[in-house]
């Protein structure tokens, strides 16, 4: 027997948990519509969580020509940065000169226009390095002696997500995780939709005056739902993999590399004790998920770090891998990896409005959920303008994006909780980290610990605000304790959600 919630009234109906869905439902929520965002799996299941995991202009975009789209990208990072310092801090990239590849000259006039196009403003210029003397050089064969520096960021990409939808709530959105739209009907001058709980079975009928289609890899899909609808825009699916090797250098410096292909590598300090290596683009048909890293991806990743590094990289060195598929607008392109990043939205007006997101980047997904509205305004007739841009994200409300003196007084607030906890809980909640200890004074009040400093006072956190339902959700899109915890916390933390889900 098929159970049936209420019938739900809204004025937008957002399909997709990844970054543009969740960012276009915060963006509506914020200026008073009554939004659903319905997502089939977690939040930042797909695609989402599996970026190089960078706010970044896209340095090798300028040699594309793709001006607009860097320009923009470089925008954005400072607003990103600006608005979510606890999630997104910069670092200083070091690009190695391969003689054998670009010209010197032609590397150093494409930083300066990286510099510049974007009106750089928090981050340091880029400048040049001699490899023989900067600590970056150490782990590099002796024929790289001169190089680069740049700034970029880096994102937790999943939390970006998380912390959107979150937002998107706390402003009225209704976030509805593991909830699949399985039809989609024009009536009346509204949409009638099905959405369907993959946990429970429980259909629920929906109508909203429009809908947003932020489906990722599954928009075409998505718009199939609708009998006679018109995909107008093609999709190409591009796999992008990477992976996670031991700790390859002991200092702070990120690498990118240029491989004789064209593309380039980025090599990055991850969680600590980590070096994450990639990425790749391998165009894909069919079904686009669930995908995994294959042993080529492998070969590849390691063979062009290998042209650099002294101490070589073997796919036995893998400790994790993920890959995710990008839905690049199809711009016809030769090859995936000149494939425009850049974003499409088209919106189809009549009799109700549906706008599809095609494309897209994580760095330019605020931008893209602006226009996105902007363009909704007229058909959905309300007037609230955009205004995300200086807004911070929960927890991001960091007095003067001083993260350093934030954690100092973290510290002096909760003196019994270890550095290394402490740090971990200021880079993933920000100010947020006061409601989390609330009413805790020493480690014990933490609850059951995991291992790898993961206690039931965060997972509660996590379940009761972040949609997190299962071990995976938490060990490797909330955080990244995956990589640490045991196989015994493992099912630990399962029997503790069980519990915990029991007792409700």
């Amino acid at each position: 027997m098929r159970h049936a919630c209420p019938p739900i009234s809204v004025d937008l109906l957002v399909i997709g948990g990844g970054i543009n869905g969740t960012g276009i439902a915060r963006d509506a929520a914020g200026r008073g519509l009554d939004v659903l965002l319905c997502e089939k799996d977690d939040l930042a299941a797909h695609t989402s969580s599996a970026s190089t995991k960078l706010i970044h202009g896209g340095l090798r975009y300028l040699e594309q020509r793709e001006f607009r789209l860097v320009r923009h990208s470089l925008r954005e990072r400072e607003v990103l940065l600006r608005n979510a310092p606890h999630i997104i801090w910069p670092l200083r990239f070091v690009l190695p000169h391969h003689g054998g590849l670009r010209p010197w000259w032609m590397i150093r006039l494409g930083l300066l226009l990286y510099d510049h196009l974007g009106g750089r403003a928090l981050l340091p210029p880029s400048a040049s390095v001699d490899l023989a003397r900067h600590a970056s050089g150490r782990a590099l064969k002796d024929r790289y002696r001169r190089g680069f520096e740049y700034s970029d960021c880096w994102v937790q990409d999943a939390r970006l997500v998380v912390l959107n939808a979150r937002d998107a709530h706390l402003r009225g959105a209704q976030v509805r995780t593991r909830t699949e739209c399985v039809s989609l009907a024009r009536r009346g001058g509204s949409w009638e939709a099905m959405l369907v709980d993959k946990r429970s079975g429980t259909r629920c009928p929906v109508t909203a005056r429009g809908v947003v289609n932020a489906s990722g890899p599954w928009v075409g899909r998505t718009l199939e739902l609708e009998e006679g609808a018109d995909a107008r825009h093609g999709v190409r699916l591009v796999k992008g993999s990477h992976i996670v090797v031991g700790r390859l250098f002991d200092h702070p410096w990120p690498y990118i590399f240029q491989g004789g292909d064209g593309r380039v590598l980025f090599a990055i300090p991850f969680e600590e004790d980590f070096t994450l290596l990639g990425t790749t683009d391998v165009e894909i048909e069919g079904d686009p998920g669930p995908v995994e890293v294959a042993p080529e991806e492998v070969d590849y990743i390691c063979a062009t770090a290998n042209e650099y590094f002294e101490t070589p990289v073997s796919p036995g060195d893998v400790v994790w891998s993920y890959s995710g598929v990008r839905p690049l607008f199809d711009d016809q392109a030769r090859s995936a990896s000149e494939v425009t990043r850049d974003y499409v939205l088209h919106l189809d007006r009549e009799p109700a409005p549906m706008l599809s997101v095609y494309g897209g980047k994580i760095t330019t997904y605020r931008r893209l959920a602006e226009q996105a509205l902007n363009l909704l305004a007229g058909p959905l007739g309300f007037g609230r303008g955009a205004w995300t841009r200086d807004a911070p994200l929960p927890g991001g409300d960091i007095p003067g994006a001083d993260v350093g003196g934030f954690t100092a007084h973290c510290a002096e607030c909760h003196p019994w909780l270890p550095e290394a906890i402490l740090r971990h809980y200021v880079r993933h909640y920000g100010t947020e980290i006061h409601a989390l200890l609330a009413g805790r004074a020493g480690i014990g009040d933490l609850g059951e610990h995991f291992g790898a400093g993961l206690y039931a006072a965060e997972v509660e956190h996590l379940v009761e605000h972040e949609w997190a339902r299962t071990p995976e959700d938490i060990l490797w899109r909330r955080t990244k304790k995956g990589l640490r915890v045991s196989d015994d916390g493992v099912r630990r933390l399962l029997d503790f959600l069980d519990r915990s889900r029991d007792s409700k």
